[in-house]
């Protein structure tokens, strides 16, 4: 009786064998598939920002004339004050106070910076301890220097084109020209100081605009 159910088992074995055989091997059995792959993303090239240079202080010339407030000088003046100081008189240009030995005095009422035509006259003091604006300028200002003038809502750069010295007692006309090309045109004491606010020489320098 054993045996019978023994090779009974064993009938229900082999059975069950061929029919998993014959269902893996069936002719309608499709392979299993791979997964599919993840979607590619294509790449997309992003242009580089674009950077804008930062326009310099002579990039925008002004288009008209102005009052100036204020004068850089690379090394020598950071944006020192212009005051408008009338004329005497006798139509001597106006200086400011001797204590004020940092600020350039102008013209007032005269060529401005930005006009067509004459020099824009400015002066400034010298002492004689050497620690004023002039004594700076005498010390440093040359042929190709800078100057940035600035107004309320304009300015312009100029370049120094000429320095010269006179004695004081021979003066230089050209320096009050109204009708020549447009210059700035700065004057301050120079030489031997031979009493208070007396030297012997006047040194000029003459700045053509940049256009």
């Amino acid at each position: 009786m054993r045996r019978r159910r023994a090779l009974i088992a064993t009938a229900l074995v082999v059975v069950l064998i061929g029919v998993l055989v014959w269902w893996l091997l069936r002719p309608d059995a499709e392979p299993e598939k791979a997964a599919d792959p993840a979607p590619t993303v294509p790449l997309v090239k992003v242009p580089a920002p674009t950077v804008r240079p930062v326009p310099g202080p002579c990039d925008d010339p002004a288009r008209h004339a102005f009052p100036p407030e204020a004068i850089t000088i690379d090394g020598i003046a950071d944006a020192v004050a212009v005051i408008g100081v009338p004329r005497d008189s006798r139509g001597v240009t106006g200086v400011l106070p001797s204590s004020d030995k940092y600020d350039f005095a102008w013209d007032l009422g005269g060529i401005e910076p930005g006009s067509k035509h004459g020099n824009v006259l400015l002066n400034t003091h010298t002492w004689p301890d050497g620690t004023a604006l002039g004594n700076k300028l005498l010390a440093d200002l040359d042929e190709g220097d800078q100057l940035l003038v600035t107004g309320e809502d304009a300015s312009l750069c100029y370049e120094v084109t000429e320095r010269i010295e006179v004695l004081a007692t021979e003066g230089y006309p050209p320096y009050y020209d109204e009708d020549g090309p447009p210059q700035i045109a700065i004057i301050v004491c120079s030489g031997t100081r031979t009493g208070p606010g007396q030297w012997t020489h006047r040194t000029m320098w003459f700045a053509s605009p940049r256009r």
